[in-house]
C-alpha cells in the first residue's frame, strides 16, 4: 500500500507530507483546489511523463517521494530487485523534476531509469479516471484480468512454458534440417575428401619429423663427397701410405751403417704412418656415418610434398590435415545418420507442440467458461450504477493457427451501453462517465485479483448523484477491504464511506502570503460532517445540511 507522499515544489503545492491508511480514503475540496495537482505528483513518482511546468512558479526544481508497504514476495520488489535494488525495507520511489525539463528518478535512493520506475510503479498503484483508459484500452490486459478472475495465472503460465520448449524444438528441428541440407549439397565432395584423407592419413607433427629427416639426409649427400675424396687419397691407388713405409725400411737399414744420424728421421716416419692409419680408419667410420639409402630419401620428400599439397587443397596447415580429416568424417557420419536424426527432432517437435496444443486448449475452454462467469458477477454490479440497460461481455476470440505464449486465445471486453445498439470494444463504446463506472463494476467483480495493491479512482462519481453515487461509495467501501482504495470525489455519499478524509483547499503560501500554495488536511469528525454538508448544500451550508450529513455519516459507521 502507499504510506506516505511527500511533495515539493509541484505547481501550487509548496511542501506537503500525507501518511495514508489502509480501507477507503476520500479526498474532497472545492474545484481548483489542487486535487489533480496531488494525483499528477503522484503519477510523477510512478514513472509518469515529466514537465518542467509541473515546477512550481520560481522554483529550479520540484521532488515527489512516494513511500510503499508491500510483502517480501512482491512483483514490484521482485522487479527491482532483479535490478540490483537493495530492497530491505519499504519501497521508497523519488523524483526529481527540473525546471528546463530535466528529470531523474531514483528507488531506494539509487539512481534508475524512468522506464523501470513506470514498470514497478504500475505493479503498485492503478490510477483510474473518467477517460483513464490503461485498464482497459490493451487486449493483453484483459485476457491478465479474465485469468486472474478465474484462477488460471498458473495454467498460463504453464501453457507459456510449453510454448517455449516448443518453439525451442522447433528452432532446433530447422537447424539440424539446414546442417542436413547443406551436408548433402557437399556430399560427393566431402566423401571424396574424406577417401583422400583417410588415404593420406595424416600424423600429428608428421610433418616436422619429415623435414627433419630429409634436411639430416641431404646434409650427408653433400658430406659424403668430400670423405670420398678423403678415403681415395688415403686407400686408393695413390696413397702415400706404401712409399712412406717403404722409405721407413730403407731408412732403418742404412741407420746401422751411420749410428745416430737417421734415427730421429725413422721414429718421425714412423709416427707420420700411424697417424696416417687412424685417419684412415677415421674416415672409414665418417663413411659408415654417412651411408643412406636414395630411395628412402625419395620414399620421405613424396610424403612430405603430398601432405604439404593436401594442405594447399584444403586450405588449412599441415598440422591441422588430422582434425580437418575427423571433422569431415563426423559431417559424413552427420549425413548419413542425418535422416534417423532428423525423425527424431521431427517427433520431438510434435511431441512438444501436441503438448502445448492440449494445455493451450484446455487453458481455453476454462477461458471461455470464466469469461462466462466473469460477464455475469460484472453485469450484477451495473444496475446499481445507472447501467441497468447495459451489458457488459468479455469476449475469448479462440484461433489455435495463431498461438502465442499466452495461449490461443484473443479477450477482449465488449459493451452493449443501450438495447437495439450494436456492442463493441469497451473503450469505443463507452462514454466517459459509463467507462469509469464499468471499471469500478469491472474491479468490484475482480476484487483483490489482478489489481495493484492501491487503486486511486479520479472523480469516476462526476455526473452521477443520488442512488448511483451511493452505489459507487458501497463499491469503492467493498473494494478498500480487499486493497487500499483513494477515491478524488465530489459525491458527499461516497466521502461518507472513507474511513480517512483529506481535505484539499488553497491558500496564502506559509513563506510568501502573496502566493498561493494547496494545503491537505487530515478531518476529524467535526470537520468532516461540516465538509460533507457544504458538499450537499453548496456554498451556503444550513442546518439542513449538517442533519444530512450527520445522517450519512451514521449510515456508514
Amino acid at each position: 500500500m502507499l504510506s506516505q507522499i511527500s511533495i515539493r515544489d509541484i505547481v501550487l503545492i509548496e511542501r506537503l507530507d500525507l501518511s495514508f491508511d489502509t480501507g477507503l480514503s476520500v479526498l474532497t475540496g472545492e474545484t481548483g483546489a489542487g486535487k489533480s495537482i496531488l494525483l499528477d505528483s503522484l503519477s510523477l513518482a510512478l514513472g509518469g511523463r515529466g514537465d518542467g511546468s509541473l515546477v512550481r512558479h520560481g522554483g529550479d526544481k520540484g521532488q515527489v517521494t512516494a513511500v510503499f508497504d508491500v510483502g517480501i514476495g512482491h512483483p514490484a520488489r521482485l522487479l527491482v530487485r532483479e535490478n540490483g535494488i537493495d530492497d530491505d525495507g519499504d519501497l521508497i520511489f523519488r523524483r526529481v523534476q527540473s525546471a528546463d525539463g530535466r528529470t531523474k528518478a531514483y528507488v531506494n535512493d539509487q539512481p534508475v531509469s524512468v522506464q523501470l520506475m513506470r514498470q514497478a510503479g504500475q505493479l503498485l498503484v492503478e490510477i483510474h479516471g473518467q477517460h483513464d483508459d490503461r485498464a482497459l484500452v490493451d487486449t493483453h490486459a484483459h485476457r491478465t484480468l479474465l485469468d486472474a478472475f478465474g484462477g488460471l495465472a498458473e495454467e498460463a503460465q504453464t501453457v507459456a512454458g510449453l510454448y517455449r520448449v516448443w518453439k525451442d524444438a522447433e528452432r532446433t528441428l530447422k537447424k539440424h534440417r539446414d546442417k542436413v541440407e547443406a551436408a548433402a549439397r557437399e556430399a560427393d565432395y566431402l566423401r571424396s575428401s574424406v577417401e583422400e584423407l583417410e588415404a593420406l592419413s595424416p600424423q600429428d607433427g608428421e610433418e616436422d619429423d619429415l623435414a627433419e629427416r630429409r634436411s639430416r639426409m641431404m646434409k650427408a649427400e653433400r658430406i659424403a663427397v668430400d670423405i670420398n675424396e678423403a678415403s681415395e687419397f688415403l686407400n686408393g691407388n695413390g696413397s702415400p701410405v706404401p712409399l712412406i713405409a717403404s722409405m721407413v725400411r730403407r731408412l732403418e737399414r742404412k741407420s746401422h751403417e751411420a749410428p745416430g744420424l737417421l734415427e730421429e728421421t725413422v721414429e718421425l716416419l714412423d709416427a707420420a704412418l700411424n697417424q696416417l692409419s687412424d685417419a684412415q680408419m677415421a674416415v672409414e667410420a665418417a663413411l659408415r656415418k654417412t651411408e643412406y639409402d636414395p630411395k628412402e630419401l625419395e620414399r620421405v620428400e613424396e610424403r612430405l610434398f603430398a601432405l604439404r599439397a593436401a594442405a594447399r587443397k584444403y586450405s588449412v596447415p599441415v598440422t591441422s590435415l588430422p582434425a580437418l580429416a575427423v571433422r569431415m568424417i563426423s559431417d559424413l557420419a552427420d549425413l548419413d545418420a542425418g535422416e534417423e536424426k532428423l525423425k527424431q527432432l521431427e517427433t520431438q517437435l510434435g511431441l512438444t507442440k501436441g503438448a502445448f496444443d492440449a494445455a493451450a486448449m484446455a487453458l481455453s475452454t476454462k477461458r471461455h467458461n470464466t469469461a462466462t462467469a466473469l460477464s455475469a458477477a460484472v453485469m450484477a454490479e451495473l444496475p446499481a450504477l445507472k447501467l441497468e440497460r447495459a451489458r457488459f461481455m468479455a469476449e475469448v476470440t479462440s484461433d489455435p493457427d495463431a498461438a502465442a505464449a499466452e495461449g490461443i486465445d484473443v479477450v477482449e471486453f465488449h459493451v452493449q451501453t443501450n438495447p437495439g445498439t450494436r456492442p463493441g470494444p469497451i473503450m469505443k463504446v463507452a462514454s466517459g462517465g459509463e467507462l469509469s463506472r464499468f471499471l469500478l463494476a469491472l474491479k468490484v467483480a475482480l476484487a483483490d485479483r489482478g489489481s495493484a495493491p492501491t487503486l486511486v479512482f479520479d472523480e469516476i462519481d462526476t455526473g452521477v448523484g443520488g442512488a448511483v453515487a451511493d452505489a459507487i461509495g458501497q463499491r469503492l467501501k467493498r473494494l478498500s477491504k480487499t486493497v487500499q482504495v483513494l477515491s478524488v470525489t465530489h459525491a458527499p455519499q461516497v466521502a461518507a464511506r472513507a474511513a480517512t478524509h483529506l481535505l484539499i483547499s488553497k491558500g496564502p503560501s506559509a513563506e510568501k502570503s502573496e502566493t498561493i500554495a494547496t494545503r491537505v488536511a487530515r478531518m476529524d469528525d467535526s470537520a468532516r460532517t461540516e465538509e460533507i454538508a457544504r458538499m450537499l448544500a453548496g456554498a451556503s451550508v444550513t442546518d439542513e445540511a449538517r442533519a444530512a450529513a450527520m445522517r450519512l455519516l451514521a449510515g456508514n459507521v
